[in-house]
């Protein structure tokens, strides 16, 4: 493989776009990869034609109101795809944007592979028509989707989670605490009210409602938010600049360090997503908590198919850490919610037994897995053509 397509949606998905060019780096090297991603595939020497930003969008209400752009965008990324001719086009998440792409570069004899399902097990099972038509192969990150993708006919291959082999099975948990300044004997909770810029606007001023109160019943924790880059960074202080804060009341921003916030508290506040993942492979107990444009919500509570939102009760099919959606997640709620939570880690850690399996059941490999997949689709490609 010279040349490899690649477009990565939002932070997450460029994280896990980046181990898998890394494990596709050392089996072909001198790889070319262009198209759309961010700063850590750009780390990789990935040639970014736009930023992973550009697709952070989320929602119904939101989606309409960004369409035009992005369809503009879709466009002339199509075009330029198919001048740059890769011997494997790679969607990575984002499927609103990316299945549509993806069907045009197939219709054009385009191979093309997406990793990351939709997630046709939890909404919108409608899409695997669009799937189908879509994508040659999809690389599956969690083992229950293989049956789905089998009865439907679908090419998939199930490749394990990058994160659980990146994130390791016993985190230090002092080294992290060091690294945010933080003493070995200090209890944190993180707050993580999202990476993107309507999460932020939608839950940071909550987030920070609840940790005010939890202070109130529990005033020697110290909450760390990591906000995600600079402008996340700009959005978070502005929300806080808003607050009286008491005296002793001990909140640490971040730019950056996620993980070792992570690493470093005995519980999180969480809003549903790609962290609630990592924080159950940190081996951490959580609340999970979402909210949106109200009309986003009401369209998308009509096509839930499961009981939960969050990844780690998802996984574990039952309701391992608790959940608030939309006006369910209040300041009061959480609060409450955290501090039995937090209270319960005294008298034992099931949740971290929990996790520890789950992490166990997602670590295989996954970027060599993922290259080995590429490759062979190239392989087949070059045998008929």
């Amino acid at each position: 493989m010279q040349r490899l397509g690649l477009v990565a949606g939002e932070a997450s998905g460029d994280l896990l776009a980046a181990q898998v060019v890394a494990g596709l780096e050392s089996r072909h090297p001198g790889l070319r990869v262009e198209g759309i991603g961010g700063p850590e595939l750009a780390k990789q020497g990935m040639d970014c034609w736009y930023p992973s930003e550009s697709l952070a969008v989320r929602g119904y209400a939101e989606v309409i109101a960004a369409l035009p752009r992005l369809l503009r965008l879709r466009s002339g990324l199509a075009k330029r795809m198919l001048d740059y001719q890769p011997d494997v086009f790679l969607g990575v998440d984002a499927p609103d944007f990316n299945l549509k792409l993806e069907e045009g570069l197939r219709s054009q004899g385009q191979k093309v592979v997406h990793f990351v399902s939709p997630s046709v097990w939890a909404w919108r099972a409608e899409r695997m028509a669009q799937i189908r038509r879509s994508v040659d192969h999809m690389l599956l990150v969690f083992p229950f989707e293989k049956k789905l993708y089998d009865q439907a006919r679908i090419t998939s291959t199930y490749v394990g989670h990058p994160l659980a082999d990146r994130i390791p099975m016993a985190p230090n948990r002092r080294e992290a605490l060091l690294s945010l300044g933080l003493s070995p004997d200090d209890e944190v909770v993180a707050l993580l009210p999202g990476s993107r810029a309507d999460e932020i606007k939608y839950m940071a001023r909550c987030f920070i409602e609840a940790a005010l109160e939890l202070h109130g019943r529990r005033d020697r924790l110290i909450f760390v938010l990591p906000a995600a880059g600079s402008q996340r960074y700009a959005e978070v202080k502005a929300v806080l600049a808003q607050f009286r804060m008491p005296s002793n009341f001990r909140l640490l921003l971040t730019e950056g360090k996620a993980y070792e916030a992570m690493a470093a508290c005995q519980s999180a506040l969480v809003a549903s997503g790609t962290a609630t993942l990592e924080l159950a492979l940190f081996k951490r107990p959580m609340v999970i908590a979402y909210k949106m444009h109200g009309l986003s919500y009401h369209l998308m509570r009509r096509k839930a198919l499961m009981p939960w939102i969050g990844l780690p009760n998802i996984l574990s099919g039952s309701m391992v850490v608790p959940e608030f959606i939309q006006d369910q997640a209040t300041p009061e709620a959480l609060s409450n919610a955290m501090f039995e939570q937090l209270r319960g880690l005294e008298s034992g850690d099931e949740i971290g037994e929990r996790f520890i399996q789950m992490h166990h059941e997602l670590r295989m490999g996954c970027a060599q897995r993922c290259a080995e997949v590429l490759a062979g689709i190239e392989s087949d490609d070059r045998g008929h053509g």
